[in-house]
């Protein structure tokens, strides 16, 4: 294992005080046990809280989407670990201004339990709370078993969309309302050529050849729809593409939301020309993207891959898209 660390036991401790360090502007550590990210500056009262959590190695999720139009708190866990239900607890508690808490993160086991679990332990708080799963991941369940798919990047959609939502001062129920749009009108895909370490670990999350690649691979290292040789940028553009639009077709005037995400270590240039191919696919057939996203927004360590996520927009879905946001990693307006 190569990596730039001190005791790997420390290792998300020791990020997050350096993250807070860099951007004091944007967030705080809250709580005793320092796994709760906050706002620098606390929301006004009587707007609705928005809490989400999990497992560390996915910068700019979770932490990093804390901030103005965006998330109030996050309980965030070790490496593809996640936090305890008391931190989570925690994280509701701290994004609590009076008009209830949505908590919006993805459909993995571990975050479910515990957040059912910090449900429970908020309650004697009199702080109304509400869920909304991410499950956006079309590789790792049909259509007909999507409520089985996994949350990946379409939460950063749902986490700005939400946002953008409660700043306007949506009462819960809207605020819940336009998450679980948002959830529903994203879809997924990701192709992994490598994989990442978790420092805990000191060991590759999983083995794949130098000249091959996994089709549909979860940000954890779960298994893909095909493993085979390397293909080249546009082979895989074009099959990412066909996966999303068969899984949500489009017609002509439709307007989306794409993002060409790294999983890491992929670069910027092989993004944008991955990028090339998502733009002609959609225009093809008369779609019109609004607001691409082309970047790091959802990773896995140091991952070499990408991920696409198509967000489909009705009228009131762009407004938010386009209302102000701002956080270290995304500013908007």
């Amino acid at each position: 294992m190569k990596k730039i660390l001190n005791n790997p036991n420390d290792y998300v401790d020791e990020m997050l005080a350096g993250m807070v360090a860099a951007h004091p502007e944007y967030y705080r550590l809250h709580g005793d046990t320092g796994k709760v990210v906050a706002r620098a500056q606390k929301a006004v009262d009587g707007k609705v809280g928005i809490v989400t959590g999990g497992g560390s190695g996915h910068l700019p999720v979770f932490t990093g989407y804390v901030g103005t139009g965006l998330l109030d708190t996050c309980a965030i866990g070790d490496v593809f670990s996640s936090p305890s239900a008391e931190q989570m607890a925690d994280a509701i508690r701290a994004a609590d201004q009076g008009a209830g808490v949505l908590r919006l993160y993805g459909n993995y086991g571990g975050d479910v339990m515990n957040f059912d679990m910090a449900g429970d332990l908020v309650e004697f708080d009199d702080i109304e709370c509400t869920t909304v799963l991410l499950a956006d991941d079309v590789a790792s369940a049909p259509p007909a078993e999507h409520e089985k798919r996994r949350g990946v990047a379409g939460m950063v959609y749902a986490f700005k969309l939400a946002g953008a939502a409660a700043e306007a001062g949506g009462d819960l129920a809207a605020v819940t309302a336009v998450a679980q749009k948002a959830a529903d009108a994203c879809r997924s895909v990701g192709a992994a050529l490598s994989p990442c370490t978790v420092p805990q670990a000191g060991k590759p999350t999983f083995e794949i050849a130098d000249d091959e690649m996994e089709m549909g691979m979860g940000i954890h290292g779960e298994p893909g729809v095909w493993r085979g040789k390397l293909r080249t940028a546009d082979q895989i553009a074009g099959e990412m593409m066909d996966r999303l639009l068969d899984d949500m077709p489009l017609k002509t005037g439709d307007r989306v939301s794409i993002m060409v995400n790294s999983l890491g270590a992929t670069p910027p240039e092989e993004l944008y020309i991955l990028y090339r191919i998502v733009k002609q696919r959609l225009e093809s057939v008369g779609v019109e993207i609004v607001m691409p996203l082309v970047g790091r927004y959802a990773t896995s360590m140091e991952m070499t891959g990408v991920s696409f996520t198509m967000c489909k927009l009705d009228a009131e879905l762009e407004d938010l898209l386009k209302a102000p946001c701002d956080c270290a990693f995304w500013r908007v307006g």
